[in-house]
């Protein structure tokens, strides 16, 4: 997949986020591309994020009340929300299939997209290691 426009900043951000070990929000995304573009402005990084969603090579996770992630894992796959620190973990498991029966049920709805998030501790807080 080529970006439509390759610009440096946006090649930027775009690296940022895939060499994240987390699913890391735009503050965080600004603070990081500042060491690689020093004159990068935080409303270009949330139009840079924007653009690499809706061209496909970042997936937002919303939740209410708090700022979007990026996830630029885009490989089928479900979350855990660490109750603890809210950490946000990959899990690698079969996925059900929610969208057949939802679309067979209701014929008359156009059914887009599901997103399952599991709840439970990652694996520093579950041993204690929390921060």
């Amino acid at each position: 997949m080529a970006l439509k426009r390759l610009t440096h900043q946006r090649k930027a951000v775009l690296e940022v986020v895939q060499k994240a070990r987390h699913h890391p929000d735009a503050a965080w995304i600004y603070q990081e591309v500042r060491k690689l573009v020093p004159r990068v402005s935080l409303a270009t990084v949330y139009r840079t994020l924007e653009a690499l969603v809706a061209e496909g090579y970042l997936v937002p996770i919303a939740k209410a009340g708090e700022a979007t992630r990026y996830d630029a894992n885009l490989h089928p796959h479900l979350h855990l929300v660490c109750e603890a620190c809210g950490a946000i973990v990959d899990l690698e498991v079969p996925l059900p299939d929610l969208l057949g029966p939802a679309q067979k049920a209701h014929p008359g709805v156009e059914v887009r997209g599901v997103e399952v998030t599991y709840r439970g501790l990652c694996p520093r807080c579950k041993t204690g290691l929390k921060g």
